[in-house]
């Protein structure tokens, strides 16, 4: 079975999200956007294979979402309200991320 999320709400300070083998994650914002994955945010590596990674500031809008879209049948797209929306967050991302402890989980 393909992972996908079968509902996706904002609850609070936090983005809920109903898989469709039944398991619930419950992300809260500030470590959802912490856990960006775009270049900006996460870094990227240079042809040796080392990561450079920036030095992110944040303010209290940068942990408040606006909104979020589904990229593809694949990914989440989070719109946050600094402006920032390039991290494309994949479902198998997601779900390492809730397995990892960064998510409460049920299910």
């Amino acid at each position: 079975m393909r992972l996908e999320p079968t509902n996706v709400q904002q609850i609070g300070n936090e983005l809920a999200i109903r898989w469709n083998d039944g398991t619930e994650s419950y992300f809260d914002l500030e470590i959802l956007r912490r856990a960006c994955p775009c270049a900006a945010c996460g870094g990227e590596p240079d042809v040796l294979g080392n990561i450079s990674r920036p030095n992110t500031t944040y303010s209290p809008e940068s942990f408040a979402l606006a909104g979020f879209d589904m990229v593809g049948g694949y990914a989440l797209q989070p719109h946050w309200r600094d402006g920032h929306n390039t991290g494309i967050y994949s479902f198998q991302y997601l779900r390492r991320l809730a397995e990892a402890g960064l998510s409460k989980q049920l299910g």
